[in-house]
């Protein structure tokens, strides 16, 4: 198609990310006609991956745009060692690389998975098993060395755990792992402190020492300190990952998506949608919607202006508000918050000492996650995650690994987090970082609304999924409420995202 001017199409969909794209696959499988455009020249949109020169360009870009607070990125930086720096690994070829700007948790019981497999995607993915979870452990007040603690999660894991824990500790421990998986029908031991810090909880209904509160806050995946993690809010995340243990395989919890995160979900459902007729255009992007004027009564479409100012008729436009902002507005006194600072760290080793063999039976893991509580660092340090992905991710050659760092505090700290990580390494040479890429995510403290009235009903904007550090299965609830007005009196629950194969003969089309 040389060109779209004047073309109609029942669904616009702007951008690629995690949403757009599971609502094209969504409706791959209807009669809609569908264009599917991103302003980007690239797939994923805040789910995408990298090469090391794609990283660069992107970081080009954000600077470019750090004025524009419909991003959800900013401050975008690289440091790269120096050639002086004495390393038995160097960087490799850029497209050696596959970084993760969404290198989120899949938990094995996400809603996700199942809906990968009905709509027969899940030939085309690969997923690995997450590892072993680890504490930094350091009383800067004695004279033992920092550590890093595995985190057990099974009796197993506490009889063999580290000697540092004693006995009574130990019972604590179980003790309190035996009412995380049924804390639901416990309410009385925990309701009083729903809205009391975490921490509070454990030391007064369970007696576990404060330096082991952090075996269970590092299962909540906050950014927050311990002072801001209630218990109505930990229960239900550290009884999540306890109860994802086995459910796809023995001693591990989650999984991650190969080569790239949750960029190649995004891709390959994109794929799907152009195997079911839809056209897609990258580097095209939405600079205006009306109301079209109709002959036909009842009929409501939408004349929407292209980036390049080509004019398309649809019935239906969506996507999220950094592809839809030219028809937003904001709220005077809005505000932009920024909500982490991260780091995406090539290192010069595999850093084998993070990866032992998960249960009997399991599959080789191939991330970690460390911790490093609030104030091990430096006093009143935010917390930092760590969660190190080994080559079999497909996202770094073999003999390296890349690092992912979480933090609410400054990139500092997460320096410092990292220069901890690699003195622990029981390696001969110290590894070292090659390569570094640090960026700030922000989003709006209230939802944009869209400028037009006469437009809205026509119009649907997905609220930005959690950057969080587990996927958000808030995200399959919108894309299922934007198919379910899409489909109107065609949609049937019972085949969202559920497809027969394609060629019967077992031909893998999608």
């Amino acid at each position: 198609m040389d060109t779209l001017d004047g073309s109609e199409f029942d669904v616009l969909i702007a951008g690629t990310g995690i949403q757009q794209s599971l609502l094209a696959l969504a409706l791959s499988r209807s009669d809609k006609k569908i264009l599917h455009i991103d302003h980007n020249d690239y797939y994923g949109g805040t789910e995408a991956s990298f090469s090391l020169q794609e990283a660069e360009n992107w970081v080009m870009r954000i600077g470019d745009h750090s004025s524009q607070t419909s991003s959800s990125f900013r401050n975008a930086s690289i440091t790269r060692a120096s050639n002086t720096e004495e390393s038995s690994s160097k960087l490799a070829p850029s497209r050696a690389y596959n970084l993760a700007l969404a290198p989120q948790l899949i938990y094995t019981d996400s809603k996700l998975l199942p809906s990968l497999v009905s709509s027969k995607t899940y030939r085309q993915l690969e997923f690995v098993a997450m590892g072993s979870w680890f504490v930094y452990d350091h009383d800067e007040f004695s004279n033992t060395p920092a550590t890093l603690l595995k985190i057990p999660t099974t009796r197993e894991d506490l009889v063999f755990s580290d000697q540092s824990i004693d006995i009574r500790s130990k019972r604590a421990i179980m003790k309190v792992l035996r009412f995380l998986m049924d804390y639901e029908t416990q309410e009385d031991v925990w309701q009083q402190y729903a809205q009391k810090p975490f921490t509070d909880f454990l030391s007064e209904q369970f007696k576990l020492p404060e330096r082991l509160h952090s075996l269970f806050l590092a299962l909540v995946l906050s950014l927050d300190g311990p002072q801001y993690t209630s218990t109505a809010y930990a229960l239900p995340r550290i009884a999540r990952h306890l109860r994802s243990i086995g459910q796809l395989g023995p001693g591990f919890s989650s999984v991650i998506p190969k080569w790239g995160g949750l960029s190649e979900i995004t891709q390959v459902a994109c794929r799907a949608g152009a195997v079911g007729g839809a056209v897609y255009v990258l580097n095209k992007g939405l600079r205006n919607a009306v109301k079209a004027e109709s002959e036909t009564e009842g009929e409501d479409k939408l004349e929407v202006k292209l980036s390049d100012d080509e004019r398309v008729r649809v019935s239906w436009l969506t996507g999220t508000n950094e592809h839809t902002a030219s028809i937003l507005t904001l709220a005077p006194d809005e505000e932009v918050e920024i909500t982490s600072r991260r780091s995406v760290c090539v290192i010069s080793s595999p850093l084998p000492s993070l990866f032992p063999t998960l249960d009997e039976g399991g599959p080789p893991p191939a991330g970690a996650v460390i911790f490093f509580p609030s104030g091990s660092l430096f006093d009143e340090s935010s917390p930092v995650y760590l969660i190190i992905h080994s080559s079999e991710t497909g996202e770094c050659p073999q003999g390296q690994s890349v690092a992912y760092g979480f933090t609410r505090g400054p990139f500092e700290i997460l320096d410092m987090a990292m220069d901890q990580l690699l003195d622990l390494t029981d390696e001969g040479v110290r590894p070292s970082v090659l390569w570094c890429l640090k960026y700030e995510t922000q989003q709006f403290s209230s939802k944009p609304q869209i400028k037009d009235m006469d437009i809205r009903d026509c119009t649907m904007v997905f609220t930005p999924p959690s950057l969080d550090l587990v996927f958000d299965e808030n995200v399959l609830s919108s894309v299922k409420h934007a198919w379910q007005k899409i489909m109107g009196s065609e949609a049937d629950e019972q085949h969202f995202l559920t497809f027969d194969d394609r060629n019967p003969i077992g031909e893998e089309d999608d």
